[in-house]
């Protein structure tokens, strides 16, 4: 399950709110988002300041009322921060890790594509590169 390593809070990214609930795949969301025209965060490319997220939905058992769930299992119900109109941190400048080392290689650059993936296929939008198996440095820059 990946997750932030390195992030600088004032300078290594932006904040947004979403336009749309983020795809919570398996109870995790990696993947670029950029900015509409209305100033939301959309997953993809299709916008200005592309970066990328990591979202991983909380884990149960949660709630003061016993609506625990078994230990472990993602709990799409609990506050992630990954629904319409709230806010998230869109990276630009850090390290993320524990990805799936079989894709992320070591020696690779990587790039935003407009499903809002991140693959070793080229594209208009690198966002960084692997220096060992399963970590990314991200490094985005504004389009010119």
């Amino acid at each position: 399950m990946a997750k932030y390593d390195k992030y600088e809070p004032i300078a290594g990214g932006y904040r947004a709110k979403l336009d749309a609930a983020l795809p919570l795949t398996n109870g995790s969301f990696f993947g670029a988002l950029s900015i509409k025209a209305n100033g939301r965060a959309q997953v993809g490319t299709a916008g200005a300041g592309v970066g990328v997220c990591v979202k991983n939905v909380a884990k149960g058992p949660i709630g003061p009322w016993g609506t625990a769930l078994n230990g472990g299992t993602p709990n799409p119900a609990a506050p992630i921060g990954a629904m319409t109109g709230d806010p998230v941190d869109i990276m630009t400048n850090g390290e993320i890790v524990e990805l799936d080392p079989t894709v992320f290689v070591a020696g690779t650059d990587f790039f935003a594509q407009a499903d809002g993936s991140i693959t070793a296929v080229a594209s208009d939008h690198p966002v960084g590169f692997t220096v060992e198996a399963g970590r990314l440095i991200v490094r985005t820059a504004a389009l010119a």
